[in-house]
């Protein structure tokens, strides 16, 4: 398995007495007798897994993130019926938990096997229908791509561009477009942390602005960096969809496309004149599917991705088990640092703003004289790895240090921003950079 297991955990994967399903939270006390569990799925100290398992490198890149040893646990379980009572249990209780994380009382969230890029298209395929109209919130690559999601499904797509990269637009100009549109937006998207600038959008300022002048049009958050990390209020705010990924600030593995859908959202959908465009991605096919898991009936459209929906259960057992505002605090507290950290040592951030600049990881430009190449491989020599530029525009001249889930919640015990910022600044004075204040 690629997937880093304890010692006990792989001998209960080798012992056929020991192989019982993870039932009930990460597993039933049978179970977490075998697999010698070392905490409960609400434990405040993980081990350190990555540090004591052989031959792993830190994963500080903007996801996937490091995981905790009870959702790897809990991925590490035999087969598993996705009709099994107490799958259904944990799926159901999961959607359930889904509305708690989002703060939203009735929505009807999903959860489906898929990248998180799937919530785009679900989306699409549901909410917009052929030659309607969408504005997108523009502030970097992923942006650019849910626009051209849109268009691929038949949508008029409107885009309101930050003025430089690691900016965010304006509200003038975001008022702007819907004035100037000829009719009401169907949907307006907003990335709430684009993934490939660091960059944070003020979502309910955008939302407060479209419900007064457009109160017709759909808010879309794509929030594949940001749920889990960054506060989200869907019923504060007037969201209508919020969509996300598993392998982030919500901290399971990758492979779930996760979405929650308001009220106002699921009556467009019912009211749309023509089908869903998608066969997969369709709400007709999925929410039938998600009403009768959380009812604890069996139901099948296409097979879930079992173990990774209990590691889901596992880790947002552990995000509701304190109030989710320490949560985002502790992502602001950690971003704060590490930000503070490398622009003492004379480096510059992508974002041109603290005020727009995410929480969830850190966009940093190279210092001139160090390339990609250099510090990159200099850090994961080091054990340690972060991400590369993604923009295109200016792919080769920054890097990216996620600080999300685990990472934030546990430093004090773990030390992994700790770690990354030591080798970091290691690396750098290997590359010919002389970091001050350190």
């Amino acid at each position: 398995m690629a997937l880093a297991l304890t010692a006990v955990a792989r001998a209960a994967l080798i012992n056929p007495a020991a192989r019982r399903p993870a039932l009930a939270l990460s597993a039933t006390a049978a179970a977490r007798s075998a697999l010698s569990l070392r905490y409960s799925t609400t434990s405040s100290t993980p081990s350190k897994m990555a540090s004591n398992t052989p031959n792993h490198k830190l994963c500080m890149i903007p996801g996937p993130v490091e995981f905790h040893d009870d959702v790897l646990a809990t991925m590490s379980t035999p087969a598993t019926s996705h009709v099994d009572p107490h799958f259904i249990a944990q799926f159901g209780e999961s959607i359930e938990l889904l509305r708690d994380v989002m703060m939203c009382k009735r929505g009807q969230p999903f959860i489906v096997s898929g990248s998180g890029t799937l919530g785009w298209d679900m989306v699409a395929a549901n909410l917009v229908e052929p030659a309607e109209s969408a504005l997108v919130v523009n502030t970097g690559l992923f942006g650019d791509r849910f626009g051209e999601c849109l268009e691929v499904y038949g949508a008029k797509v409107t885009h309101v561009h930050a003025p430089s990269i690691g900016m965010a637009p304006s509200l003038d100009s975001i008022a702007a477009a819907i004035k100037a549109a000829p009719a009401p937006f169907k949907v307006i998207t907003i990335t709430h942390v684009d993934t490939s600038t660091g960059v944070l959008n003020n979502v309910p300022a955008i939302a407060r602005l479209v419900h007064e002048l457009s109160p017709s049009t759909l808010v879309i958050v794509d929030a594949v960096c940001s749920a889990g990390g960054e506060e989200i209020d869907m019923d504060g705010w007037g969201i209508d969809v919020v969509l996300t990924a598993s392998q982030k600030a919500l901290g399971t593995p990758p492979g779930l496309a996760i979405l929650v859908a308001s009220e106002k959202a699921m009556h467009v959908f019912r009211e749309r004149k023509a089908p869903a465009t998608s066969y997969f991605a369709s709400w007709a096919k999925w929410t039938p599917i998600m009403q009768a898991y959380e009812a604890r009936k069996p139901s099948y459209f296409a097979t879930p991705a079992v173990q990774l929906v209990m590691a889901l259960h596992t880790s947002l057992k552990q995000i509701v088990a304190r109030p989710l505002a320490e949560r985002f605090a502790q992502h602001v507290a950690i971003s704060d640092h590490v930000k503070q950290t490398v622009t003492g040592w004379g480096l510059k951030l992508v974002p041109t703003s603290l005020d727009v600049a995410a929480h969830t990881l850190t966009a940093v430009y190279y210092p001139e004289g160090v390339a990609a190449a250099g510090l990159l491989g200099a850090l994961s020599g080091k054990g340690v790895i972060i991400a590369g530029g993604l923009h295109p525009k200016i792919a080769s001249t920054y890097f990216r240090i996620g600080h999300m889930g685990l990472s934030a919640t546990h430093e004090d015990s773990l030390g992994y921003v700790k770690k990354t910022l030591a080798e970091l600044e290691a690396a750098l004075r290997e590359n010919g950079f002389a970091p001050k204040q350190a």
